[in-house]
């Protein structure tokens, strides 16, 4: 049987124009007295794009392996590895406590470290809880279940994490034009702090990466992760300048993972094999 070829552009490309079109679609709508919850299901639906677009090139592929594969990442709680998922949090708990901690010896404030009362943002009424969650899971369906696979089927597993951060970060774009998001509220505060979130999601795609390979390519343990990076940026009440700072320390610490990780992350005995 002949082996299955991955095709990262056309998926790539899939993604974007199907989320950028209803995001789009919501940014005019948004803007409208007349939006009634439509802009609410428009980014929706742009966020379900990627995990649709995965489900459906698997879905209709002839491969019998890409299929298996793909239910294996979604519900082989048998390849999650507890104390790596642990050490992520662990981890990242520790990226916020240096950064506030950095911050508050350049005079923020120490109430950072405290929970906040509410969510930042809320879209046509929706959940914030409930948008981060939808986000978490659906993303992860979508990347993990296809995307990530796609581009490292063709090389190392350090070269993937830095295209697939970029396009991540490019993905949320239109996000920042669309009244209510958490990215609509950065352009209110300024420029710096758009380019800030835009530069902080390529380390984290490292980070991701890790979480994924070292779970034996779960999509499960990215979802996991995922959740928890959400909710901490959004629960602690870090200030503006000090997610500045954060992203520096995620660079280090993604310098760091790469540095402990380096077999992982250069070797290319995987290329071609990633459904065995």
């Amino acid at each position: 049987m002949e082996r299955y070829k991955y095709r990262p552009v056309r998926f790539y490309v899939t993604c974007f124009l199907t989320t950028w079109i209803f995001w789009i679609g919501a940014v005019v709508i948004s803007k409208s007295e007349d939006d009634n919850g439509i802009s609410s299901l428009l980014m929706l639906f742009g966020l379900m794009a990627p995990a649709v677009t995965a489900i459906v090139t698997v879905m209709t592929s002839r491969s019998k392996e890409l299929k298996e594969d793909f239910k294996r990442k979604l519900i082989g709680f048998y390849r999650i590895k507890p104390m790596s998922i642990l050490m992520a949090i662990v981890g990242f708990m520790a990226i916020v406590g240096i950064s506030i901690s950095i911050s508050i010896a350049f005079g923020q404030s120490a109430e950072q470290f405290a929970f906040t009362e509410d969510f930042s943002f809320s879209v046509g009424g929706t959940s914030a809880l409930l948008t981060i969650l939808l986000a978490a899971v659906i993303e992860e369906v979508g990347w993990r279940g296809y995307g990530e696979d796609s581009v490292a089927s063709y090389c190392s597993w350090f070269k993937e994490s830095i295209i697939f951060g970029i396009v991540w970060a490019l993905w949320h774009v239109p996000l920042f034009w669309i009244e209510g998001t958490y990215h609509y509220g950065l352009t209110q505060l300024g420029i710096l702090y758009v380019l800030n979130f835009l530069i902080s999601v390529m380390p984290m795609g490292f980070l991701t990466t890790w979480v994924y390979v070292k779970n034996n390519r779960s999509m499960l343990a990215c979802i996991i992760f995922h959740l928890f990076i959400n909710t901490m940026q959004e629960k602690i009440a870090m200030t503006p300048e000090t997610k500045c700072i954060e992203t520096i320390v995620v660079f280090a610490a993604a310098a760091l993972i790469v540095l402990t990780n380096r077999e992982m992350f250069f070797e290319k005995d995987h290329i071609g094999r990633l459904l065995g």
